[in-house]
């Protein structure tokens, strides 16, 4: 199943989903003002997706300034209230993915216990919680492996991660063919744009030097059931990157 961030114009994206019958992904709740109205947001939103003719949608959660590692007891009651803000979204409108960031900064935070202190939050998350897949992506993290640990000790049916390949052709030293490899079948969803290396672009497939085709190949050898969602802000970048997708 193929997505696109709705980057696009609402009547672009119309047309993107009467062309291809792609779905949605959704970053309308996460943006934190409109958290605030959750309720109003959400019966509105839901109005914009049926005026898309979108039948299938994902979530990305809100991520500025929340931090699910944190020491800070107040940091982590904020961080923990607005994802259950955004999973009640998800709930309220169908979405069957929920997509949060590492929050991650490196030169910020240490390594050292972050995958624990990260693991136990998801787990305490995920308590009584099922049916919307969680899956946590990738941003400005220079190591894959820390992240692999969380899906491991996480280890819960509705818990994966989120390649997000543009960000670790970006951002980390390891090529993002390697990210996939290692990752494997804890891949649940997958964020396709291409750049050149040094800046976070979002392209379409083919416009940077990034090797997608073996990240694609790789991705659904290991992890058959995985999601893809385009990240690109133009809609023929978007089109092209859905067909180039279809075609791997």
């Amino acid at each position: 199943m193929i997505y696109v961030s709705h980057l696009l114009e609402d009547w672009d994206m119309r047309d993107v989903i009467e062309k291809t019958g792609a779905g949605v992904e959704s970053i309308e709740f996460s943006i934190s003002e409109n958290l605030d109205c959750l309720e109003e947001k959400a019966d509105r939103y839901e109005k914009r997706l049926e005026e898309m003719g979108c039948e299938d949608l994902i979530l990305h959660g809100p991520f500025l300034d929340l931090n699910p590692m944190t020491f800070d007891s107040l940091i982590l009651e904020t961080t923990r209230k607005r994802y259950e803000q955004a999973y009640w979204a998800a709930k309220r409108l169908g979405a069957k993915k929920l997509v949060f960031h590492t929050c991650y900064l490196p030169d910020v935070y240490l390594l050292i216990g972050w995958a624990d202190r990260v693991a136990d939050f998801y787990k305490r998350f995920l308590e009584g919680r099922e049916g919307i897949q969680i899956v946590m992506e990738n941003v400005f993290d220079r190591q894959a492996e820390p992240i692999l640990e969380v899906a491991r000790k996480v280890e819960h049916p509705d818990f994966g991660l989120c390649l997000d390949m543009g960000h670790a052709h970006c951002y980390s030293d390891r090529p993002a063919g390697a990210w996939a490899e290692l990752f494997g079948s804890y891949i649940k969803h997958l964020h396709v744009h291409d750049n050149w290396g040094d800046r976070d672009a979002h392209w379409g497939l083919g416009r940077g030097n990034l090797d997608y085709k073996e990240i694609i190949e790789t991705v659904k050898r290991n992890s058959p059931d995985v999601t893809f969602t385009i990240e690109c802000s133009q809609k023929e970048d978007v089109l092209h990157s859905i067909n180039e997708i279809c075609m791997v």
